[in-house]
């Protein structure tokens, strides 16, 4: 079932952000797998970036999700850690990120999981399929209610 979604303006997000309880089915497809569905995600809205969608560990094949070295910094959320997604044979490197001890702000997404959207075969939000956030840095959901212009595309990653 299609969800209509409120138009949203991406320059109105807040920053430092904001972490929002989505009520909506969030739903991950990968290898021809649902990987993860839920409708107790979170989101995450930062000025210019598509929303950041965090599905708790619960609603995932968290037996498709392979622990990789590879660590980052986001000053708001804290110390990252990566999973290369493994379903069927076939294998997206890097393809999903969590904060084990996020910052206090952000404690109701410890654990969860967020999915690069290039990484996956779908992602959908409330029954719309969305397309990545510009760029191979960032990992937000862009769906078509989205106005503004969204951070990620060359010439963006410093503003």
């Amino acid at each position: 079932m299609m969800t209509e979604l409120p138009t949203e303006n991406v320059q109105d997000y807040p920053r430092p952000p904001t972490l929002e309880r989505v009520d909506l089915t969030l739903k991950v497809i990968f290898a021809g797998a649902v990987l993860a569905e839920t409708r107790a995600g979170w989101r995450v809205l930062e000025t210019h970036h598509a929303p950041t969608y965090y599905l708790p560990p619960a609603d995932i094949d968290m037996a498709a999700l392979r622990p990789v070295s590879r660590r980052s910094l986001c000053e708001w959320k804290g110390q990252a850690s990566y999973f290369d997604i493994e379903v069927r044979g076939q294998r997206a490197p890097q393809g999903a990120w969590r904060y084990r001890t996020p910052t206090a702000r952000f404690a109701e997404i410890a654990d969860h999981v967020a999915f690069y959207a290039t990484a996956v075969d779908e992602a959908w939000v409330g029954g719309v399929r969305v397309t990545p956030q510009p760029g191979d840095f960032y990992g937000g959901w862009v769906t078509p209610n989205l106005t503004g212009r969204i951070k990620g595309a060359a010439g963006t990653l410093h503003w």
